[in-house]
């Protein structure tokens, strides 16, 4: 139990009277991934963004994701999700037309904070909101829609997939993303439902240890650079914020809303903490 206070105390979560004693979000991030390179010593710092695969022990999972990836099995959904990009609207334009560089090589700055909005905004808002912007139906319904959330997915990880190897630099100037920064900080490390889980203590205290029969658990270090990505339980391309939901629902808590405010002031904290990794997105995971 002291070890555990101590991180958090390392952290910033320990709630503090004064102000000047909360941690920083620079200072944060040191400790949250110095404590991963601490735990996993013989990972190098790249092969964090594979998921557990690279984890020590993790020998028979790695050889098996790696044939796998040979012929990965969400090359299907991306290639719907390049149809996608790339069918012109009715206006004849694209997707590309809403984004800088035609969307290449910026999807690591996402999810960013939009200070005109005053939101944190996710990939995923801003490709419906170039449907909008086009005359085009977005994807909506997305909790009870599984046909529109995976073609979001295919569209997403198609975007994902033009900054593939990009590596992570989310900007936190802000006092607007600093608040979005800690509202997902705080829900990072609240526990939450009948098992009383936070999301840090499956993906910091058990990161790397197979406590469900045949899923280990993954880092937070690394996590949402993956996304989104293709499970074999799903054999489908899903959303980090399917992914979300279901951890919820796993420690028997009842999730929030795809695209709710909450998830994405999650993935804009968990995405920070993966500053510097390079996109592996699409990917595919147990």
């Amino acid at each position: 139990m002291k070890k555990i206070f101590l991180l958090l105390a390392a952290l910033g979560v320990v709630a503090a009277t004064s102000p000047a004693a909360v941690a920083d979000p620079a200072s944060d991030l040191k400790n949250f991934q110095g404590y991963f390179k601490t735990k996993f010593p013989t990972v190098p710092f790249d092969d964090f963004a594979n998921g557990y695969y690279y984890l020590p022990g993790m020998d028979s999972y790695r050889e098996q994701w790696l044939l796998y990836n040979e012929f990965p099995p969400y090359e299907l959904g991306l290639s719907v999700g390049k149809k996608i990009w790339d069918k012109p609207f009715t206006n004849g334009k694209t997707f590309a037309s809403c984004f800088k560089n035609g969307g290449k090589s910026i999807a690591q700055y996402y999810p960013y904070w939009d200070e005109k909005g005053q939101k944190v905004r996710t990939a995923e808002m801003d490709l419906n909101d170039c449907l909008k912007k086009n005359g085009e139906p977005e994807y909506t319904n997305l909790d009870k829609d599984q046909k529109a959330r995976v073609k979001l997915a295919n569209l997403t990880a198609y975007f994902y997939s033009l900054s593939k190897g990009k590596r992570v630099k989310i900007d936190i100037s802000s006092p607007g993303a600093v608040k979005a920064y800690e509202a997902g900080k705080k829900f990072w490390w609240q526990r939450r439902g009948q098992l009383n889980f936070s999301c840090a203590n499956c993906h910091m205290e058990l990161a790397g240890k197979n406590v469900g029969g045949n899923q280990p658990l993954s880092a937070g270090l690394g996590h949402p650079v993956g996304w989104p990505a293709q499970r074999l339980e799903w054999a489908r391309l899903e959303t980090i914020d399917q992914r979300y939901s279901t951890c919820n629902k796993n420690v028997r808590a009842k999730p929030f809303k795809h695209g709710s405010d909450t998830y994405n002031d999650l993935q804009f904290y968990e995405t920070y903490m993966s500053s510097g990794l390079p996109l592996t997105a699409p990917s595919m995971r147990n």
